[in-house]
């Protein structure tokens, strides 16, 4: 059930005065196509929006406050704070899933959890602020909620690449990962990996994907490892 979009307006700190736009970025496909209405009342077009002002004001943030960084460095640094991963994490942090429309099938399969599903509510949001407010409102949203705690979200995004730096650098063995747990059903899996030097376990992560979990299981394990070189 959609809550009261005004308590969402609070959260993100913008009052719309198109209520409709908000209710758009809200409505995912699954919801228009259930009640068989026209399919670009979905959210997709204004995803599509979204996305290109996020690239636009999230490229111009980098490019000022990262003169040294080259072209490579800038993109790679981008696509750590502006992938699924950190948008999704938006999307849980100001409690986007709760407000969106969904098709049965898409709710009784845990749509509003889903990374996929909430980070392109996130950039449809930010693409109806564009059309309701302008640049600035726009520009506000995207430096509040996405373009914070970037070092954190970088060495995220770069964890694997990192670990097994660290790892040939520091220590000696062989760093792999290891499923050890497989939950849920098949369109809601949730899987946890082990990430280990030789045998023994270094760090712990969990995820709807191998991937994702592994990514989880590395930055577990760069944290414990700078955690001991600390002391």
């Amino acid at each position: 059930m959609n809550k009261n979009i005004q308590n969402l307006e609070n959260e993100i700190g913008y009052v719309f005065n198109d209520k409709e736009l908000l209710m758009q970025a809200l409505t995912h496909s699954s919801y228009v196509n259930d009640r068989k209405m026209d399919k670009n009342l979905c959210n997709e077009r204004l995803e599509f929006l979204g996305d290109a002002i996020l690239e636009m004001t999230s490229s111009e943030f980098l490019y000022s406050e990262y003169p040294e960084k080259d072209e490579g460095e800038l993109t790679k640094l981008r696509a750590s704070l502006v992938s699924e991963t950190p948008l999704a994490a938006v999307a849980g942090e100001i409690g986007l899933g709760e407000y969106l429309y969904l098709g049965h099938g898409e709710e009784r399969t845990g749509g509003r959890t889903r990374y996929s599903v909430t980070s392109d509510a996130v950039e449809a949001v930010i693409g109806a602020i564009y059309l309701d407010g302008g640049i600035e409102p726009a520009r506000a949203f995207v430096r509040k909620y996405i373009l914070n705690d970037i070092e954190n979200k970088k060495l995220f995004h770069d964890s694997k690449t990192v670990l097994q730096e660290i790892v040939q650098k520091y220590h000696r063995g062989t760093l792999t990962y290891r499923l050890v747990k497989e939950e849920g059903p098949d369109h809601d899996k949730k899987y946890g990996m082990n990430a280990l030097i030789d045998e023994k376990i270094i760090g712990y992560g969990e995820g709807r994907t191998k991937k994702a979990a592994e990514q989880q299981a590395a930055y577990s394990a760069i944290k414990s490892l700078n955690k001991n070189a600390e002391r």
